[in-house]
């Protein structure tokens, strides 16, 4: 029995009981994975423990393995494994300090927490979550986290000023971006630290051709490994849409080695995050959001790609399914939106007019613009009304920030209300995080709702239209055994259509379980052979998360993951 062992060598509290067991083999995905034991390491050196335990152990008990967990919202099965399951949201928790431009946090804070300190200050981390409610920041940092301002702003990697990282050799690690002569230095390391620099640099400059041919040309990536982002030489490292944030530790002045690429968006394969100090940006002052109404998606691309010019902080958009479940439940909806009951119903007159005499559209666009001054802003929005005049659509300027609320809330609240309401199925997420180019939306969003169709699926679809990045969540009774084929045949023909338009399989919400077998969908076998080596490079006994981001990784060690056979017999059956 491990639970005795661990109790003698941490300060934190110790599980095996079935009810905490149950509740730590869920997250907001399809799985269970039932682990061997929970634990809620008091500090660091609860969690340096555990990983020597564990790296000691492994030779005898080839199933023993670590995997760190915070809030738990992840829909890609994640934190979900068959060893000790470590919940940092208990102890490992709250803001270190706040300063002038960036924040030192630990990894169980949630964001919502996180967000009303950083608000005091007038910052923000504006790369959070539509689940930013639910969210906690370790879970953002190992997802690589990304939301709707995304579009300016980028991902979770854009806002990493340095980590505190444990590794498998039990020690705590500062990791943080580092100009050539300092990566020297740390490759003239004669321990495992200076291994782990020297065998990436290695790995980097022999396989810098196959790395290259293989990055993802989308907005927004979280398949893989970063390795692509790891060294710059003078370029704009990976950022959105080609946009450098002027004044960030982004901006590259000369040669950049940055490890955080790796250790961001890594699910906790390679390392523990204990301490994460994070950029954090000004709030602007005046925003404004502007609606447009499609009743078809021909023109969606090429008004797309009007709108990027004018640089809009988002670029959102939820569709006629999602829609029609907010007028289901529009008490519901209504609840969630702060301010007088009477004025809201009154904002939403407009659109139900437009319903009534023109029909319901089959996707809302939602573009917010942010600026110093609101007169900045109104002059953004009088550009926009000029570039959408010609394809004679319905639009809506909001009137005022309550107005505008409304079409947030039935952005962010689709999900919440579909995992509420509806009787005998559940929310599946499987194919929920697909991204391409947006130009080639037009084609590819019918061909994809083709596929889902063929399958008679009931399914909304919203996200990020600006990054050509959607959420596809489906309904379906897991209580049907015939639903764990369905899902494996979908998946596989969504993204081999993501693949056709040269895309990424997920944007922001990771592989997983979920996604971790398909990554040959989108990288050839020799890049799949360069993740393995990264993980072995940092993990070499694979004690952290087996399982996840390489494919069949677990093969070597203990059957806990990597493969379509493991995905599908840990499918929930209720």
């Amino acid at each position: 029995m491990l639970k005795p062992e661990i109790q003698k060598i941490v300060k934190g509290e110790v599980f095996d009981d079935e009810e905490i067991l149950a509740e730590y083999s869920h997250d907001a995905s399809l799985f269970e994975v039932r682990p061997q034991l929970v634990v809620f390491p008091k500090d660091s050196e609860d969690i340096k423990s555990l990983v020597k335990f564990v790296a000691e152990k492994k030779p005898s008990e080839p199933s023993i393995s670590l995997t760190v967990r915070s809030a738990g919202s992840d829909m890609s099965g994640g934190p979900l494994n068959e060893g000790i399951i470590l919940d940092v949201t208990k102890h490992i928790n709250g803001i270190r300090e706040i300063g002038d431009s960036s924040a030192t946090v630990f990894p169980g804070t949630f964001y919502r927490d996180f967000e009303v300190e950083t608000l005091k200050h007038n910052l923000i981390l504006p790369c959070y979550t539509a689940s930013k409610n639910l969210c906690a920041i370790g879970g953002m940092i190992g997802n690589n986290a990304a939301g709707e301002k995304s579009l300016s702003y980028g991902k979770m990697e854009n806002f990493i000023e340095s980590l505190k990282v444990l590794f498998s050799d039990g020690k705590e690690y500062e990791v943080s971006p580092l100009t050539k002569e300092e990566l020297d230095k740390k490759i003239s390391q004669n321990d495992f630290e200076g291994e782990i620099y020297r065998k990436i640099w290695d790995l980097i400059q022999s396989n810098q051709e196959e790395i290259e041919k293989n990055r993802p040309h989308v907005s927004k990536n979280s398949a893989g490994y970063y390795i692509w982002n790891v060294w710059s030489e003078g370029d704009s490292r990976g950022e959105p849409l080609g946009q450098v944030l002027k004044g960030s530790p982004r901006e590259p002045k000369e040669p950049i080695f940055d490890l955080t690429k790796l250790i961001v968006g890594s699910q906790g394969t390679l390392g523990i995050v204990t301490e994460a100090k994070l950029r954090l940006v000004p709030v602007k002052k005046g925003s404004e959001l502007f609606a447009i109404f499609l009743h078809d998606l021909t023109d969606l691309g090429e008004i797309i790609n009007k709108i990027l010019p004018l640089k809009p902080e988002s670029i959102e958009s939820y569709d006629d399914s999602t829609l029609k479940l907010a007028i289901e439940f529009f008490p519901e909806i209504l609840k969630q939106i702060k301010g007088n009951a009477l004025k809201i119903l009154w904002d939403f007159l407009p659109e139900a007019a437009m319903i009534i005499t023109g029909g319901m559209p089959k996707l809302v666009v939602l573009v917010e613009f942010s600026g110093e001054s609101m007169q900045e802003v109104e002059s953004k929005i009088e550009e926009l009304e000029k570039i959408i005049a010609p394809f004679n659509l319905k639009t809506h300027k909001a009137r005022s920030k309550e107005d505008s609320e409304k079409y947030w809330t039935i952005r962010r609240e689709s999900f919440n209300l579909l995992r509420k309401h509806i009787q005998g199925k559940r929310t599946a997420p499987f194919v929920d995080d697909i991204v391409v180019k947006p130009e080639y939306l037009p084609e590819f969003l019918p061909k994809m709702r083709v596929i889902l169709d063929d399958y008679k699926l009931t399914y909304t679809i919203n996200g990020h239209a600006g990054s050509g990045n959607f959420h596809v969540i489906p309904l379906m009774d897991m209580k049907d055994p015939r639903n764990k084929d369905v899902i494996v045949e979908v998946s596989e023909k969504v993204y081999d259509l993501v693949g056709h338009y040269h895309g990424s399989i997920t944007g922001e919400h990771n592989d997983g379980i979920i996604r971790t077998p398909y990554l040959g969908k989108m990288f050839n076998s020799r890049m799949l052979e360069i993740f393995q080596e990264i993980k072995n490079i940092f993990d070499p006994q694979n004690i952290f998360n087996p399982g996840k981001k390489v494919p069949d990784s677990a093969k070597a060690t203990t059957g806990t993951g990597g493969t379509l056979e493991y995905l599908k017999n840990h499918i929930v059956k209720e």
